[in-house]
């Protein structure tokens, strides 16, 4: 989707930049619907706030959280179930995710 940034390495330097051929509006889109379900989905305001905890701005932690819902949405898409929130916080918390761990939840 072009949300992950490329990292290229030669020799001792190593520099971040965008994915240049990717779908823009595409990625636009699922960044302002990331940051839409901050205030709406339990996981995704604990993972924003993790982020923000870490030092990263605004848009690095959306951006962040937008490629963990390209990821969920996926695995949906691949299983051609709902996503359900309360089915990801059940596997979050069977896998021990730090996220609930930190939160109590």
């Amino acid at each position: 989707m072009g949300i992950a940034p490329v990292t290229e390495r030669s020799g001792k330097k190593s520099w971040v930049h965008w994915r240049l051929q990717c779908p823009k509006f595409l990625r636009q889109t699922f960044v302002e619907w990331a940051a839409q379900t901050i205030p709406r989905s339990f996981w995704a305001g604990a993972y924003y706030r993790q982020q923000r905890a870490k030092g990263n701005s605004h848009h690095v932690a959306v951006r962040a959280l937008a490629f963990k819902w390209i990821r969920v949405l996926y695995r949906c898409w691949q299983t051609r179930t709902p996503y359900n929130e309360t089915v990801y916080l059940n596997v979050l918390r069977k896998r021990g995710s730090h996220l609930l761990g930190k939160l109590g939840a």
